[in-house]
Formats: structure tokens, C-alpha cells, sequence
């Protein structure tokens, strides 16, 4: 009897497991991609027939040896709702409230992933959001070493006062606009992940196409044991600069606590926030951080104060060799210096600690303020806030988050390739930031990227032929944010700027420039507003067929005439303006042979801007907002588009020669 129990059990399991299933992107409330086939794909048992219906037209397919089917429906016009189901004879599964119309795939780093509840204006925006026929699929963060067959989670959202805070802004203003002018459904399929490197999202296939990325491409881990290591390898050859064996001992690390150590080389960063942010990703165990103290000697002879802010791991704490203190504190962190520990001017200070306890995901890191970051003893009061040193212990047992950025196309593996070749419109994309240190490569690796996914939607079965689709793609500028140097210092997210603009020599791709709307004292700016109108509009011109401007000025020429240079635009839209209530242009920088930049006079006259600066006599080359923050950059067109940051010169670049291996 037990044994009968058993083979039942087995039997029903069996079945459970080969009914016919859609793929997870298939399921209640999802928006289809209208006038184009639509392909539909799920699992059944291995060589079963199944039969889809969706609105009135009726598709067979076979299952392949793994259980994969995959079918494709003619082109439907908009509307909804559908119904659409799945057929076989190991069982049926439907799904309700189908709508046919316009799909957006919006992918990217932290500035894609932004939700509307963190954007401008959040309750006015929240309380006019009743949009049932805008629809938004969030893919959960994955990842993996190879492509997967579907995604583990996820669901199609119905838009709503009590549902868009957790919407993509932009990806949200952008379906607003879209169905506002369009009056049809719009599907945003949402698959991004902050501090993402464009190299996580290229397949391997595309990696191996391209000469630069080729040797990562070969040694891609098989297994994530292989993969830490080879993480944890680059990771000590980065930091352990001049040390001849990569893999130290605990003596090794010991003679950091030494009173005359050199800690100059180790990474120099603010000690707030994870080290996953500061070229330590994934990063898991004990940790360093070190910094020299100028004590006076006044307060060399008096008990002392020492704060540390909030690290919630067991600590210890060296001064000048000696430890002063082990233990755990919870909070900000207050430890008592006894008089005459420190001595009268410079003093090494070494905090050895490890990973937070109460939220272990956060990993080494200070929690605060710079305020929690002194040493006083009840007259004076020194700050150690600003930079400190850091290293990890190697030498001690550690192991590494399975973080975004430690494994090439491990998101695409998890997060793009379960999607494929679900049929969409087109893709918005806002990502760069962390690719700024290597902006030179990226006139590489970002074209690689757009091809690399048309080929895979093609291939997939996407299109009917097997070739590359040639959905839209669309992007984001990088906005501003950081210092705004002058163009003698160089700036890697204006060179990543320029590989962007480089870009749009592929077909159907846009830029939405957001230099204008950015903040140089957050990476993450709040006005998603105007960057997803900006998107909205070049979708609506190149895709939709309205007749409105939908570019910002693009750099198009220059002449030299004695001291001055002309520049010309495209897209001079309603011809140029300066914006700003002196009205005159700023943003301008000029330059002769000896290659020095200086601020420049610029003037509008006609479509075309002159410039010139009483300290160069002859001019050779002309930047435009070429800073990591151009926030006060001011040339628009008559449209209402900020001009697109550029430089005349082909010079070297700050970041030619950073490679991602």
C-alpha cells in the first residue's frame, strides 16, 4: 500500500510538472506589441502539440525535446481585453485581461530603476495616475553564469494611484505621454539594476564579436566558486599595488598595525556607505580603514572622545600600534581615549572591522554622518570626516555577494535572456554613470550592446527570417552631476557623453539630452519628468510619425576666421536661444595649438554660434559643456532642448586606455 502511495504520488508530481505552462512574461494584465507578430513561447511535455488562442486567431506548435514550444500570431491593431490560452493534452493554463498595443522594454542603471514614489511631485502625480491601460512588468535583480530559460518571479502590474509609486518614473512619464497622444494601451517591461556596468547586460555571444571584450568573453566562469575567485583576484591585483605575492598571510596583514606603516597606496574613499560603492564589489569579511591624525599637544595629555559613527561589528581600534579598544557598540559609536594615548602631532589611526550585523547585507561601511567622525576632548574638537584609507583582509576567511558587477553578462543571462524575443516596440535605456572611468571604450561597448540584443530578439525568433529586428532604441544623456572642471583637467562623463552621442550613428536610436535637469550634488536627479517627455517625443517622431521637434542641437561643423570660431548646429529647432536671464551663453571653452582651454565669449548669430576669448589669438578647437556637471550650460533650440555637449578637437582622452577585464 505504502509503495502504491508513492508511484501515485510520483505520477501526480510528474504531471504537475509537464503541464503545459507560459512563459512568467505571459501572464494576467500583460500588454502585447500591436502590428507585429507576436511571438508566444511556454513548456509542455517534450513533443506535445499545443494549440494558443488569442484574440480569434488560433496557433499549434510542437514541443521541442526540452518541453519548449513557441508560436508566433499575425499582427492584432489595439485593444483588449483578450483572453489567451495554452492548450495540450498534459493540461490548459489562461491568461485574462490581455491588451494590445505599445511594448517598451526600459533597462539601465540606478536612474532607470528610479520609482515615481522618489521622483518630483510625487502625490500630485500619484493621485492623477489612474492609467488601466498603462502596464508595468518589474524583472526581479538576478543573476546568473548562463542564459536562462525564464524568469523566477514577476507579475504585470495595472497602473493606479495605489500602484505607480513602484513604477520606473521615466519609463511611466514616457507610457503617460505615450497613451495621452497615442490612445492606446502601453506596456512597460522593466529590467534594470543601479550601479549596473553595460557589460553585465552583452551576451556572451556578444562579448565574442567584439576584438576588446573577446579574452573576458573566453574566461567566463562555468561555476560562481570559479567566479569568486577570479573576482577575488582581480580585486587583490587592483588594490594590492607593488606587493609581489597577491596572496597574503595573516603576518602579512598584521604589519598594518604597525606605527610607521605606509597605508598611502590602499583605496582612498569616504568611509560612509558600502564598500560594494567604493571598487570593492561583492566584497565580504574584515576590512581596514586607516587615516593620520595632527593631535596638538595640549590635547595629547587629556582624556579624548573618539567618534566613529555607525558600524555595528566587533572592532578594533589601533592607535599608533597600540590597541585602544575591542568590542562591539551598537549606534554612533563614542569610545573613551585614555589621556596620553595619543602623542603631540601625527598619529596612525587603524580600525579593523567587519561586516554590519544588524543589516548583514550591507557589508563593510560606516552608517551616519561626517559628524559622527572626530576626536574631541571637551574644548576642541578635530573632524575625520573626508577621506580614509581602506583594505580588506584578504588574508582572513571572505567571500563575495553575487553583485551586478562582479561577472560579465551574468544580467543579461538572468534578466534579459528569459525576455527574449518577447515582441516590443523599442528600448529605453539610462545607464552610463558607472562606466564613466572607461567612457573611451564605451563608443564600443555600448553600440555592441544595442546589436547584440537586436541579434538575440532576431535569432530568438523574433522576426521572421531569423535576422536581426530593428526595434527602436532609445537613451538617456548622462545628466550632470560632480565638479565642473574646465576641459585642461579632462572629464570621463563627458567623454562618456560624447560615446553616447557617437551612438546615434546606428539606425533607430535617439538621445534625450538632460544636462539641463540634472544635480551636480546627486547622481540621482528627481525631475524624471522632462527626461521621459524627452524620450516620449523621439518616439512620437521617429515611430509614431507626428511632425514635432525632437532633438536637442547637435554640433554639426566648425570654421575658424581669425580669432573667432562658428559653429554649426543640426536640429536648430525654432533657431538657437540662450537661457538664462542675463542672456548670454555660458558653457563655452576655446583653445590654440598649445592645446590650453580657456572660457570663452559666445555669441548666437543666426543658427549658428561665435566664439572667441581675448586670450587666444588663433583658435584651433572649441568645447561645449565639456565638465562632469555643464549644469551652467545654457544654449537651447526653439524647442526647448538644451544643445548636446561637444568638443571640435580630437585630442586624447582622460580615459583611452581603461579596459574592463
Amino acid at each position: 500500500m505504502k509503495r502504491l502511495l508513492v508511484l501515485v504520488l510520483l505520477t501526480l508530481s510528474t504531471a504537475t510538472f509537464a503541464q503545459v505552462k507560459l512563459a512568467r512574461i505571459f501572464s494576467d494584465h500583460v500588454v502585447l506589441q500591436r502590428q507585429q507578430p507576436v511571438p508566444v513561447w511556454g513548456w509542455a511535455k517534450p513533443n506535445e502539440k499545443v494549440t494558443v488562442t488569442l484574440a480569434g486567431q488560433t496557433q499549434s506548435g510542437k514541443a521541442g525535446a526540452d518541453g519548449k514550444w513557441m508560436v508566433r500570431f499575425s499582427p492584432l491593431e489595439a485593444g483588449g481585453p483578450h483572453q489567451l490560452t495554452a492548450t495540450a493534452k498534459s493540461g490548459k493554463t489562461e491568461i485574462n485581461d490581455v491588451l494590445i498595443g505599445e511594448v517598451w522594454l526600459c533597462s539601465g542603471q540606478s536612474n532607470m530603476e528610479w520609482p515615481v514614489k522618489q521622483a518630483d511631485n510625487y502625490q500630485a502625480e500619484k493621485k492623477n495616475a489612474n492609467f488601466p491601460q498603462i502596464r508595468h512588468f518589474n524583472v526581479a535583480h538576478e543573476l546568473a553564469l548562463t542564459p536562462q530559460a525564464d524568469l523566477t518571479k514577476g507579475e504585470w502590474k495595472v497602473c493606479s494611484p495605489e500602484t505607480v509609486g513602484d513604477f520606473t518614473a521615466i519609463g511611466f512619464f514616457f507610457a503617460r505621454e505615450l497613451t495621452q497622444k497615442l490612445n492606446v494601451p502601453v506596456g512597460l517591461l522593466h529590467s534594470s539594476w543601479g550601479g549596473s556596468q553595460v557589460e553585465g547586460w552583452i551576451s556572451k555571444e556578444g562579448m565574442m564579436s567584439n576584438d576588446e571584450l573577446r579574452p573576458v568573453a573566453r574566461q567566463l566562469s562555468t561555476n560562481w566558486q570559479q567566479a569568486d575567485s577570479i573576482v577575488d583576484y582581480k580585486l587583490r591585483k587592483q588594490l594590492l599595488k607593488g606587493v609581489s605575492n597577491l596572496y597574503l598571510t595573516a603576518a602579512d596583514e598584521q604589519k598594518y598595525l604597525d606605527p610607521n606603516y605606509d597605508f598611502s597606496t590602499w583605496r582612498q574613499a569616504d568611509p560612509f556607505g558600502q564598500w560594494d560603492w567604493k571598487g570593492m564589489q561583492g566584497f565580504r569579511g574584515q576590512g581596514y580603514i586607516a587615516r593620520q591624525i595632527e593631535i596638538p599637544a595640549d590635547m595629547a595629555g587629556r582624556q579624548t572622545m573618539l567618534g566613529l559613527a555607525e558600524n555595528d561589528s566587533r572592532n578594533e581600534i589601533y592607535i599608533n600600534g597600540r590597541k585602544v579598544y575591542e568590542g562591539t557598540e551598537t549606534g554612533s559609536r563614542k569610545i573613551t581615549i585614555p589621556a596620553n594615548t595619543w602623542k603631540a602631532g601625527q598619529n596612525q589611526l587603524v580600525v579593523k572591522y567587519g561586516n554590519a550585523v544588524k543589516l548583514p547585507w550591507y557589508g563593510l561601511g560606516l552608517m551616519g554622518s561626517p559628524n559622527d567622525l572626530y576626536v574631541a576632548d571637551g574644548t576642541q574638537r578635530i573632524s575625520l570626516a573626508g577621506n580614509w584609507h581602506m583594505m580588506p583582509a584578504f588574508a582572513e576567511k571572505h567571500e563575495y555577494s553575487r553583485f551586478m558587477n562582479n561577472v560579465a553578462t551574468s544580467i543579461y543571462n538572468a534578466m534579459i535572456a528569459p525576455l527574449v524575443p518577447f515582441a516590443i516596440r523599442g528600448t529605453l535605456w539610462y545607464q552610463g554613470e558607472s562606466n564613466a572611468g572607461r567612457a573611451y571604450q564605451y563608443r564600443q561597448s555600448f553600440p555592441l550592446l544595442i546589436q547584440d540584443w537586436r541579434t538575440k530578439w532576431g535569432s530568438a525568433g523574433g522576426t521572421a527570417d531569423g535576422r536581426p529586428s530593428d526595434f527602436s532604441f532609445y537613451f538617456v544623456q548622462l545628466s550632470s552631476y560632480g565638479g565642473n572642471q574646465s576641459s585642461n583637467q579632462g572629464s570621463g562623463w563627458a567623454e562618456l557623453r560624447e560615446a553616447q552621442t557617437m551612438t546615434l550613428q546606428l539606425p533607430k536610436t535617439g538621445m534625450a539630452v538632460t544636462t539641463d535637469v540634472g544635480n551636480p550634488k546627486d547622481i540621482h536627479p528627481t525631475n524624471k519628468q522632462d527626461v521621459g517627455h524627452r524620450l516620449a517625443v523621439i518616439a512620437l517622431k521617429q515611430d509614431y510619425g507626428q511632425a514635432i521637434p525632437y532633438s536637442s542641437p547637435l554640433y554639426d561643423g566648425v570654421s575658424f576666421e581669425g580669432n573667432k570660431a562658428i559653429i554649426s548646429f543640426k536640429h536648430a529647432d525654432g533657431g538657437l536661444m540662450v537661457k538664462d536671464k542675463y542672456g548670454y551663453l555660458k558653457g563655452f571653452e576655446i583653445a590654440g595649438d598649445d592645446k590650453v582651454f580657456h572660457y570663452a565669449k559666445a555669441e548666437i548669430q543666426d543658427d549658428k554660434v561665435v566664439v572667441s576669448s581675448l586670450k587666444v589669438a588663433k583658435p584651433v578647437a572649441v568645447r561645449y559643456a565639456w565638465t562632469d556637471s555643464p549644469d551652467e550650460a545654457n544654449l537651447y533650440n526653439g524647442a526647448g532642448f538644451p544643445a548636446n555637449p561637444f568638443r571640435t578637437d580630437t585630442w586624447p582622452e582622460v580615459t583611452r586606455n581603461a579596459r574592463f577585464d
